[in-house]
């Protein structure tokens, strides 16, 4: 059985030395070793047939390494099993093995492999009961009701056919069809019907516009009609060329074919169900006590995010030790891309803060046994479908739903993102149970200029 001695070497940081005596690996090696006998294909030998010796002097060196390493990969496992070692990502083999290791399977000896581990520090959370955090509830102001409503009914315009043309917001289906300055057509013309506002128009085509009616016409030059992005853009549209005088200093007779005007609603029950159809609501005052509510609630949700943006300081002001050298180490060699001294350097402060929310985070769930179940996976998983898909009017309850659930409890990256989201949300959600904020009133403008100039990723 392998043996583990355990030596100090910094701060949270220990060598583990483990030492496989023969007994440990050599029976795994002589039973791998005839196992290859029974499966190698080689030729001139039937398939079983072949002799130990010939495999051992193939496949020998490699297969004893093998054996040796995963003796010593188990007895290092037990051992921080059954020492409760709670480690930082991988053991690091320390450079001692490369000079001092000679595996040799025809004189099998006592192996020593020196590794070192980071631990996990203790610590205790703050007691969020006491931590002096502030809820800010922000005023909703008439200007701010007043402001949502503008914003409904510009929603909800409709486009109202009009005889005539009497304000710059009318819009025209207008024919455009080349011509003299005299209003003359001319023989192969340019004719494109284009939709248009008259305040697409120049002030002094505009007064021209004003009081015309369907059928009515009027002649008008790109190059003095229309501001210049205009021009340009109706000359793309027309199919001249940007770059041609010529083609800007063109004549067009202009045909009024239809005037509309975008109307917004009234102030009806009508628009009043349109916008609230859960509520029977039959007067101004009451949709707009309705709308003040909904703005709070609004603001609400982004008053919740901000507490817990408080409460993530809080709990991340815990101080909490690190083994900065070998986490340093660990970044240089034990991760899938190598990186430079320079780099690691560079990227340790945000990877160590990272890491110090994940103990918080772990330590928290572990204490408040917070726990993300299968249940929860599905739940996430059909509520997000439901938000991608209609909302409310998406019927859960059939097969296809079902079927992508299951598919998609089997993507390993969807679920542990899942996860993630799932267990950060119950922890606030606990942290948010403890704590006790003061109330405090604030202005949309100051909560706004605080959530900018406070702007960080978890």
């Amino acid at each position: 059985m392998a043996t583990v001695t355990r030596e100090n070497i910094g701060l949270l940081n220990e060598k583990l030395v483990v030492k496989v005596a023969k007994d440990d690996y050599l029976p795994s090696f002589q039973k791998a070793i005839k196992d290859y006998s029974k499966k190698a294909n080689i030729p001139g030998f039937r398939k079983g047939m072949v002799p130990v010796g010939m495999v051992k002097k193939m496949y020998g060196t490699s297969v004893f390494a093998d054996e040796v390493i995963k003796s010593v990969e188990k007895g290092l496992a037990e051992y921080m099993t059954n020492e409760k070692l709670q480690i930082f990502a991988q053991p690091l083999p320390m450079p001692e093995n490369d000079d001092s290791l000679k595996l040799d399977m025809n004189q099998p000896a006592e192996y020593r492999f020196a590794f070192e581990v980071g631990l996990k520090p203790e610590f205790m959370l703050p007691d969020l009961a006491f931590a002096p955090l502030t809820r800010y509830k922000v005023e909703v102001t008439d200007e701010m009701i007043n402001s949502q409503l503008e914003l409904f009914q510009e929603q909800s315009r409709r486009l109202i056919d009009q005889d005539t043309i009497t304000t710059p917001e009318n819009e025209l289906a207008l024919t455009f069809i080349e011509s003299d300055a005299e209003g003359n057509e001319k023989e192969w013309v340019i004719r494109k019907e284009i939709i248009l506002k008259v305040n697409n128009f120049t002030a002094e085509a505009q007064e021209q516009l004003m009081g015309k009616k369907k059928e009515d016409w009027m002649i008008i030059q790109l190059s003095t009609s229309f501001s210049e992005e205009e021009k340009s853009k109706l000359i793309t549209e027309l199919a001249l060329i940007q770059e041609d005088e010529n083609d800007a200093n063109k004549f067009f007779k202009l045909v009024i074919d239809k005037v509309s005007l975008l109307e917004k609603p009234a102030l009806n029950e009508n628009f009043f169900k349109q916008i609230f159809p859960d509520q029977e609501i039959t007067s101004e005052e009451a949709f707009k006590d309705s709308l003040k509510k909904e703005i709070e609630k609004q603001w609400e949700a982004s008053s919740r995010n901000q507490l817990q943006d408080q409460i993530y300081h809080e709990l991340l002001h815990v101080h909490i030790e690190f083994p900065d050298d070998f986490l340093k180490r660990w970044m240089l060699t034990g991760t899938d891309r190598q990186k430079s001294p320079e780099e690691v350097e560079d990227e340790y402060p945000k990877f160590v803060n990272q890491l110090k929310w994940s103990l918080i985070t772990d330590k928290i769930a572990y204490e408040n046994k917070i726990e993300v179940m299968q249940h929860d996976l599905h739940a996430f998983a059909r509520n997000q479908l439901q938000s991608y898909v209609g909302g409310s009017t998406l019927n859960m309850d059939q097969p296809w739903v079902t079927d992508y659930i299951e598919k998609m409890m089997k993507d390993k990256k969807y679920t542990e993102d899942s996860f993630h989201r799932i267990q950060t949300e119950k922890i606030f959600a606990w942290a948010e149970s403890q704590v006790h904020p003061t109330d405090t009133l604030i202005s949309e403008a100051e909560f706004k200029k605080m959530l900018e100039e406070h702007k960080h990723e978890i």
